[in-house]
């Protein structure tokens, strides 16, 4: 991606916060003025404001993601197109992008590829079937390092329900170093990251 298309793409990550948070403080305002008024549909009108705080922290959450990595991979935007491939096909995957602490003492090692990282290596790492989908591909500055590895599991949940093995496995990596972890949920095909012990959402519309 050129200079041109990431100023771009940043761009339309601002926009869409400004745009959310603008319709937040429209919908703020009418609720005030019909407080009260037994024909208003409060409870409606909040879950839209919910669902414009939910688009701000996942465009916020893709834009740093591109921060918290760019320093480590020049290879970004071949994750974020596999990441994207796999999510519209349903095809959960589990991507340590290793930044500076070793994550080898936190990681039962799978099976070593030694690869240059494309979008389409990755892609099919995490087909369904493949002996190295189960399991964590790393990832060291542009190289497909290992796949299949197994990671730490963290006793955390969310909002108080239990995560899958994928996103505790994510976290628990997290907890112990300061690698970013990127999530394919299969359930879903919803992207995530974790870093520090928290999983962020991933926009699809800004990665």
């Amino acid at each position: 991606m050129s200079s041109k298309e990431e100023v771009f793409v940043l761009d339309h990550i601002k926009n869409s916060i400004e745009r959310n948070l603008q319709d937040i403080i429209k919908k703020s305002e009418g609720i005030l003025k019909e407080l009260g008024d037994p024909d208003s549909c409060l409870l409606c009108e909040l879950d839209e404001i919910s669902g414009h705080f939910q688009v701000i922290q996942s465009s916020a959450s893709t834009f740093y993601l591109q921060a918290y990595l760019s320093a480590y991979t020049e290879s970004f935007h071949a994750l974020a197109s596999a990441m994207q491939n796999l999510s519209q096909k349903n095809h959960g995957a589990l991507i340590i992008v290793e930044r500076g602490d070793n994550t080898a003492p936190h990681i039962r090692n799978g099976i070593q590829v030694m690869a240059d990282l494309s979008a389409s290596l990755a892609e099919s790492i995490f087909y369904p079937g493949n002996p190295l989908h189960d399991g964590a591909m790393l990832v060291k500055g542009d190289k497909i390092v290992s796949a299949s590895n197994v990671l730490p599991l963290s006793d955390v949940s969310s909002n108080g329900s239990k995560l899958g093995t994928r996103h505790r496995a994510a976290i628990g990596l997290s907890e112990k170093t300061d690698a970013v972890v990127l999530i394919v949920s299969e359930e879903s095909g919803k992207m995530s990251f974790a870093k520090d012990g928290s999983i962020y959402p991933i926009s699809t519309n800004n990665l």
